[in-house]
């Protein structure tokens, strides 16, 4: 396997609107129609994986294995979200990011996550095996 794509320092933004089906209401994390913690973290997810998936070999891919979030304001339905995501630390196939969210207001969000490289096809024979 090759070695993760990413140098420490190396980051990468992205933007998001706050969709319906990024609100607490539709996915069930709260009654509010503002955006959900569980969304925060798919799109803290989503950022930090293309940021190391782009130069990584066909059959190789990463997964998500540890993510730390803290929502620090509420953002209403209809804003505009930034995520800015560094990579803090390489070692081995995993890969650590600190990430901050921002709305067009304040600073909403920050987060750690860690995203591991693997070798699609064993991964794939795990799952197949689980499944039965």
């Amino acid at each position: 396997m090759t070695p993760p794509p990413v140098r420490v320092g190396q980051s990468a933004e992205a933007s998001q609107e706050v969709t319906s089906d990024l609100v607490a209401s539709h996915l069930g994390s709260g009654s509010l129609r503002v955006l959900a913690t569980p969304a925060m973290a798919l799109l803290v997810e989503r950022t930090c994986r293309k940021m190391v998936e782009e130069g990584l070999p066909e059959g190789e891919s990463t997964v998500g294995v540890d993510i730390r979030v803290r929502h620090l304001a509420p953002t209403p339905l209809g804003r505009s979200l930034r995520i800015r995501a560094e990579v803090v630390g390489v070692e081995g196939p995993a890969v650590d990011f600190r990430v901050e969210v921002w709305d067009d207001v304040e600073k909403v969000g920050e987060a750690e996550h860690r995203r591991v490289v693997i070798d699609l096809g064993r991964f794939m024979r795990r799952v197949e095996a689980k499944a039965g």
